[in-house]
């Protein structure tokens, strides 16, 4: 059986991919537990200076696997438990904060459909390229449940939250080109060229000043639910911590030179 998900490091760069193309990368326990893994690996790895997240076959990820969760909750059933949900503390939150929180960028390669967990993926990455076959539902309300895998929290900041109640409590299909316009896709690509275009976007993240990367990803994320003196501060504090950095040194010592900057990544 071939791995649920593929990890590759290579100059700098983790690609890591969902290899469940026959379920429509479907997120079984063992897809969940593997993907969790390897973000986390990624995140801890000083050799990784950017990560890529994408998918094999027509879909990128349809959310939870039903066919197990179906198993699950009959299981909860019969013995009075509630087990079934304990994958969004054990598996979602945790591949959410490793996305989110990870001192690196990460590209989303969004090579087809993405619903409900899949979609949360692909919300909490930094920078998304979406194919232009590809689309977006949050499918949640669709299976009587709530938004997970950091959807409450990514959507609103990615399109306001009179767009993002919108498409929780009517869930549709997002078409690629709507999904640029209301600020999901970063980048929208004829599907042909979605895995090269990605690549390439996320090498050249991975060839960046990742320290100076990873303030932008914090003061983004701060400054969402901080106040503007508290902005201001934090602002203060990342541009000191990257001021600092060997990188900050070699691009102004390229600029003066007018050469282009060869970072080191710390």
């Amino acid at each position: 059986m071939a791995d649920a998900v593929l990890y590759e490091v290579a100059d700098g760069l983790a690609t890591i991919t969902l290899n469940r193309p026959d379920a429509m990368n479907a997120l079984n326990t063992e897809t969940k537990c593997a993907l969790r893994d390897s973000l986390q690996q990624a995140a801890a790895d000083p050799a990784v200076r950017a990560v890529l997240l994408t998918a094999t076959g027509r879909a990128f990820c349809v959310g939870q696997d039903l066919k197990e969760h179906i198993g699950a909750l009959a299981a909860d059933r019969e013995h009075g438990t509630s087990a079934a949900m304990t994958t969004v503390a054990e598996h979602y939150n945790p591949i959410v904060s490793a996305i989110v929180q990870m001192p690196k960028p990460v590209v989303a390669g969004v090579n087809g459909v993405a619903a409900g967990a899949g979609a949360g993926f692909a919300f909490a990455a930094d920078y998304r390229v979406v194919a232009d076959t590809a689309s977006f539902t949050t499918s949640f309300a669709g299976v009587a449940l709530t938004a997970d895998s950091g959807v409450s929290w990514t959507l609103p900041r990615l399109i306001g939250h009179s767009r993002a109640s919108d498409l929780l409590l009517f869930p549709r299909t997002v078409s690629a080109d709507e999904a640029r316009e209301l600020g999901i896709a970063n980048r929208v690509v004829p599907a042909a060229d979605l895995a090269a275009e990605a690549v390439a976007v996320a090498r050249r993240l991975a060839g960046g000043p990742t320290v100076a990367y990873a303030a932008i990803k914090e003061s983004l994320a701060y400054g969402a639910g901080a106040s503007l003196d508290e902005a201001l501060a934090k602002e203060d504090e990342l541009q000191t911590r990257a001021a600092r950095s060997e990188d900050h040194h070699i691009a102004v010592e390229a600029f003066v030179k007018k050469e282009k900057p060869k970072f080191s990544g710390r």
